[in-house]
């Protein structure tokens, strides 16, 4: 399923991974995803849109981005600006392995299971603000520093993270993740995106009808299901212009689009550029 993100984030040695993101800078976007880590993101500078959940903001300067385990999440450019984010991302194991804990069983699985929610957009009005934008740049420093002797030091500030948000969570026993809805769509969508693909087929796939499939999907993915499809193969465009060297009008062709002229407008709608300057920038960033 190319909506589940294979990368590799954690090891039995080393339960996290660090990164330095920036958008469009970097890369153009990061397309609807989800993984089986946590991950937190902690703004540095600039905007871009985030849809994590049935939840769709913007993100500035400062703001804390939570996400769960098992979440679909994106994160698009803003008209003309930029942003830089650090992100880590995480594998439970970091909290503990010991099945005894009682801490464990009730505090870290309902999170790993989406059954406890915390806030996931914090930004500098929340009340807590002040202490966990300390516990960020402790978790964050302890990240990039990568050692032993600090692994001790992030895992102790990332369970007072978790710790004061779950002051404030939301706990549902009979939880039942809406989005796993939506995700054979995805699935259909990821194997057939070179095909004409209609709302009556995406429908058909998860049993549902036309206009129930419509409102669904974009309140679990943050887009329309046409918008969604134009996305990902917008994407899939990205890594063939970046990883081959065919003709811009072979690569549009082969990811759905029948239209030149509409892949060009549809590209840097998405993308904020063309798909020549596109692979002229990513080749220049190698």
């Amino acid at each position: 399923m190319n909506y589940r993100e294979n990368r590799v984030h954690s090891s039995k040695v080393k339960p996290f991974s660090y990164y330095q993101c920036m958008i469009p800078d970097e890369f153009a976007y990061a397309p609807m995803h989800w993984h089986s880590e946590f991950e937190i993101n902690f703004v540095r500078e600039g905007f871009a849109e985030f849809n994590c959940g049935d939840e769709k903001f913007v993100s500035s300067a400062g703001d804390i981005i939570v996400i769960q385990p098992n979440v679909m999440h994106s994160v698009y450019p803003c008209p003309d600006a930029h942003q830089v984010y650090d992100t880590l991302v995480f594998s439970h194991e970091i909290f503990g392995r010991s099945e005894t804990d009682r801490y464990i069983n009730e505090c870290i699985k309902p999170l790993m299971n989406g059954s406890m929610r915390i806030p996931m957009h914090i930004t500098a009005a929340h009340h807590y603000y002040h202490e966990l934008e300390m516990m960020m740049e402790n978790i964050f420093a302890c990240a990039k520093g990568d050692a032993p002797q600090l692994d001790m030091l992030m895992r102790s500030e990332l369970l007072r993270f978790f710790w004061l948000l779950e002051t404030e969570s939301e706990v549902d026993a009979n939880f039942h993740e809406p989005s796993e809805v939506i995700r054979p769509a995805l699935e259909y969508i990821s194997i057939h995106f070179r095909e004409n693909i209609t709302i009556r087929q995406l429908a058909a796939v998860v049993h549902l009808s036309e206009s129930y499939f419509m409102n669904q999907f974009q309140k679990y993915v943050g887009f329309s299901a046409i918008e969604y499809i134009s996305h990902f193969r917008i994407n899939q465009a990205c890594k063939r212009l970046t990883s081959t060297k065919e003709s811009v009008l072979e690569i549009a062709f082969d990811c759905g689009f029948r239209n030149i002229s509409n892949f060009n407008r549809q590209f840097r709608k998405v993308a904020g550029c063309s798909p020549t300057e596109y692979r002229r920038k990513m080749k220049s960033a190698e």
